[in-house]
């Protein structure tokens, strides 16, 4: 089984509680399982006998998971409790135990195919082509970063393929991407292809500075937590003239609403409502406080629940100075 490569996350994380406060669906449900300590004494009874893998109450606390990667990264051993699920994800898959709703999304994803329109040696990846001039756009759904967070390998690796693919042809020598789960994934993918986060992209183009405006920046699960805590998103909007303002209680928890589960909202709607509520509830007032997120998906789903949120991506925020 995939978890047994874990036998040191399972050992450190069953019996420990440093962290718990920091897993964001245990700060909305309350339960123990929804910490990694819950999830990792699962995994354990999973690892001790395989019948408990086929326990559907297992299998939902697993898939209820939002994969964020604070507790990994301010654990002072680092231990990888994301990796720990994920590989309980595809021991479920390749098992045939995947829940229904979790086969259909799958599905659905496996179906994406990827389009490139313009010209130039720069190839753009988002949601915001404009504020990129001369660079080719590809377009398309998620490049295999959600099939693989589900658990289906294979079938990551054959929307992957189509993406890459589609990108070689396009005889690109950077590609530019706006989604920190998109980067994420790509970002060791593409051989001798740049990969770059927009925000690296703009930041080395230069953007023009407006006057100070405060805004409250919310930090992606993936740029910070899984990928060096990547500077270039502050540095840009300090560029762009925003004040940022911490957001929340501390600097630690997640405030990105499910983004490590990259599909966390179409899975497991009812808990991703009470993480928006939980981030509102956070804000000192929601039809003033001006949020800036750098990833698609948390602006759209904080957006869905709760209209009054005035929150735009990074992109639009860089956008606006420019306009």
């Amino acid at each position: 089984m995939h978890i047994d490569k874990h036998q040191d996350v399972i050992a450190a994380c069953r019996f420990c509680f440093m962290c718990r406060h920091l897993d964001p669906v245990g700060n909305v449900t309350f339960q123990e399982s929804d910490t990694p300590r819950g999830r990792a004494l699962i995994i354990d009874k999973i690892r001790m006998a395989n019948e408990n893998l086929k326990n559907p109450d297992f299998i939902a606390t697993l898939y209820r998971s939002a994969l964020s990667g604070a507790n990994r990264f301010h654990c002072v051993s680092h231990y990888d409790e994301v990796g720990l699920v994920l590989a309980a994800r595809k021991d479920i898959v390749e098992a045939g135990l995947a829940p229904e709703p979790v086969k259909a999304l799958a599905e659905e994803l496996s179906q994406a195919t990827f389009t490139v329109k313009g010209k130039g040696k720069t190839l753009y990846y988002g949601n915001n082509p404009k504020l990129y001039a001369g660079c080719k756009v590809l377009s398309g759904g998620d490049p295999g970063k959600a099939l693989e967070v589900l658990g289906f390998v294979s079938e990551s690796q054959a929307v992957f393929d189509r993406f890459k693919k589609t990108v070689v042809a396009a005889n690109c020598t950077t590609l530019i991407v706006a989604e920190p789960s998109a980067y994420d994934f790509l970002k060791d993918k593409l051989d001798a292809i740049k990969v770059e986060h927009c925000s690296e992209y703009l930041l080395s183009a230069g953007v023009k500075t407006g006057p100070a405006r405060k805004a409250y920046y919310l930090e992606s699960d993936f740029l910070k937590n899984y990928d060096r805590n990547l500077t270039a998103p502050r540095q840009l909007l300090a560029q762009c003239g925003y004040k940022l303002v911490p957001f929340g209680t501390n600097n630690e928890e997640s405030y990105s609403v499910g983004e490590g589960a990259v599909v966390f909202d179409r899975l497991n709607p009812e808990v991703c409502a009470k993480l928006c509520q939980r981030v509102c509830d956070l804000a000192d007032n929601l039809k003033t406080n001006l949020l800036i997120t750098p990833s698609q998906y948390v602006k759209t789903t904080l957006s869905k629940y709760n209209s009054h949120i005035r929150i735009v991506s990074l992109e639009e925020a860089v956008a606006q100075r420019k306009d």
